[in-house]
């Protein structure tokens, strides 16, 4: 411990500012700030340089809940019902699949190694949990779009509410066995399904309440009215003891259905929630114990293994099954390792009903929490590079400048300033195509009309390429020459997708410099420009956004020499 005594808001403010170096680091080393945050939290706390107070962190407490409920009212808000009918439709087997090879491995191979029944059935349905705020956070991070981001949403919204009707029952069905409910089997059973039915009435309430008042209310207010939305509600679940993290998700999914601003009700949260979300994580990194870690021991060992195991064949053995695309099949699975939260609270309550059988279950999770903490959102940043959908530009940050260069582009700016002109402009020329690339497979010409459709509901183009049997691309769909069609449903039967592309103005390579992206986006009003092989029959690789092209000039940027 310190010798002096540091005020809790110095401690705020010192774990802050280890962020802040925490980020320039790991886009030096290429990590995910997530990570990150927790390694820098992990080496200020007790573990070990000891400069934040124990106490100090259980003061953050009421915050860390409330960035992990603004997390899950995020998550929720991606779930329209009509999304969630096209998701579910393949991803519910791959949930389904996953949840149970989780916990039937986990629970049987820790019987294997010699731990009881009760405790190996606890900790397969702890198993099952998966980190939304990390899990999350690192795909926003990364801007990543397509079928592995998709899946990956969905699998964790239900990983977690599997995982704590699994953990009630289990524990229900242990103490039944054992003899030691107080009241009638019914009785319990009801408490049960109250508790997670009457969380989930708590979070449609709230949304509906959000969705109203953002309805009528200036949008300078909203700010105030999702603060108190959501504090308030927090504190119902605590006061009743029953499990937040379904209400803000509920919440989510409410405002999503309900409300015409959705988008424009997570931007006003986006700045707080960032701001908690670091706060959350290097204060989740103070609390791990790298002492667990080794005290967990064999059983940890088995435990992390099968955990890993579980996740990735479930999703794997699912997507082959039923024929998903090669990406959710191989690396669908492994952007599910990270665990904190959810298993970690549901250990502490193991512990407060029965604290023989629930300390050794507590010390394995957050044994293994401090390891899926770390290497989670490695797997996911990986992951997500292997499929394409995220651009290798945006997965690897580059620094732009050193400290003497920053120095000089103050000094020129201010030079600038003083005599009135300009100053020189930035360019992107060590950047290339390749690094903004998005794998994109296109429309296939013979695609129907519902295909297209349904290609263009979860894109966020408004240019798609369409190609022929050999990949090659054959030209483009432009979303606004759709208008006459999407309103002629007799027509729209009789229509394929090549009787609706146009001719492609320009294509780009991987070679090409980005510069040269930016230059046919200047003159054109496409949103994307397909990448495709230099050599015949030309191959769609994917495509190049806008969007990504900007965000490179801005955060990649070299001043001209």
């Amino acid at each position: 411990m310190v010798d002096f005594h540091l005020h809790v808001t110095s401690t705020i403010g010192l774990l802050l500012a280890v962020c802040l170096a925490a980020g320039v680091l790991a886009d030096l080393v290429h990590l995910p700030k997530v990570t990150a945050f927790v390694l820098v939290g992990l080496l200020v706390g007790p573990s070990a340089l000891d400069l934040v107070p124990t106490e100090h962190v259980e003061l953050f407490e009421p915050l860390l809940k409330l960035a992990m409920a603004l997390v899950l009212f995020n998550l929720g808000c991606e779930f329209t019902f009509s999304k969630v009918r096209r998701v579910a439709a393949h991803c519910l087997s791959l949930s389904l699949a996953e949840i149970t090879a989780t916990a039937v491995l986990v629970t049987v191979g820790l019987l294997l190694f010699g731990c009881t029944g009760s405790m190996a059935l606890l900790l397969g349905c702890l198993a099952v949990a998966t980190a939304p705020a990390t899990t999350i956070l690192v795909l926003k991070e990364f801007r990543s779009e397509g079928p592995v981001t998709e899946s990956t949403g969905f699998m964790v919204a239900m990983n977690n509410f599997a995982c704590i009707v699994m953990f009630e029952f289990a524990f229900l069905a242990i103490e039944l066995l054992q003899g030691k409910l107080d009241v009638s089997f019914g009785r319990q059973v009801f408490a049960v399904v109250t508790s997670v039915c009457g969380s989930m009435a708590l979070g449609v309430v709230g949304g509906l309440v959000v969705s109203y008042g953002c309805g009528f209310l200036n949008m300078k207010r909203w700010l105030v009215l999702l603060v108190a939305a959501v504090t308030f509600l927090l504190g119902v679940d605590e006061s009743f003891e029953i499990p937040y993290m379904l209400s803000f998700l509920m919440m989510g999914v409410t405002v999503a259905n309900t409300s015409d601003y959705k988008e424009k009700i997570v931007g006003e949260l986006d700045h707080l929630s960032g701001l908690l979300a670091v706060l959350f994580f290097v204060a989740h990194g103070t609390e791990l114990d790298a002492g667990a870690f080794i005290a967990a021991g064999k059983l940890g060992a088995v435990y992390i293994a099968f955990r890993i195991a579980g996740k990735w064949l479930g999703v794997y053995a699912a997507a082959k099954v039923t024929k998903q695309p090669p990406e959710v099949r191989n690396w669908g699975g492994s952007c599910l390792f990270a665990q904190a939260g959810a298993a970690i609270a549901l250990s502490t309550i193991a512990v407060n009903r029965d604290p023989e059988l629930g300390k050794p279950i507590q010390d394995i999770i957050l044994g293994s929490v401090v390891l899926f903490e770390i290497i989670g959102p490695l797997f996911i940043r990986h992951s997500l590079i292997q499929t394409g959908e995220v651009p290798l530009a945006q997965a690897i940050h580059h620094t732009s400048r050193t400290p003497l260069e920053q120095v000089r582009e103050l000094i020129d700016r201010f030079r600038s300033a003083v005599r009135g002109t300009t100053p020189a402009p930035t360019a992107i020329s060590t950047v290339k195509v390749s690094d903004l690339l998005r794998k994109t497979k296109g429309i296939h010409q013979s695609a129907d009309f519902d295909a297209v459709v349904a290609h263009i509901e979860h894109s966020h183009e408004n240019t798609y390429p369409v190609v022929n049997d050999r990949q090659s691309v054959v030209g483009v769909i432009r979303y606004p020459l759709l208008s006459d069609v999407l309103f002629d449903h007799s027509a729209a039967k009789l229509v394929r997708a090549e009787d609706l592309i146009s001719d492609i103005d320009h294509c780009l390579h991987a070679d090409d410099p980005a510069t040269r992206a930016f230059e046919l986006f200047q003159g054109e009003t496409d949103d994307c420009i397909p990448v495709v092989e230099r050599e015949s029959p030309h191959v769609l690789l994917g495509v190049v956004r806008r969007s990504d092209v900007m965000h490179a000039l801005i955060t990649q940027r070299r001043k001209k020499k």
